[in-house]
């Protein structure tokens, strides 16, 4: 039983490190309201393409 419960608290202290170290992680779930930011930044370099081809 105690190994179960060391196995826990080593699993939850990596996970707690790694998500640590993940820098800007945002843990809130799925967003649907208008705060999208990637969506903007996704369509920069597309017009740079375009833009680009002619």
């Amino acid at each position: 039983m105690w190994k179960i419960a060391l196995a826990f608290a080593v699993f939850a202290a990596l996970a707690l490190f790694i998500l640590s170290k993940g820098g800007d992680v945002d843990m809130g779930g799925e967003k649907h309201g208008i705060e999208v930011s990637h969506e903007a930044a996704a369509s920069a370099p597309a017009a740079v393409a375009s833009a680009a081809s002619q």
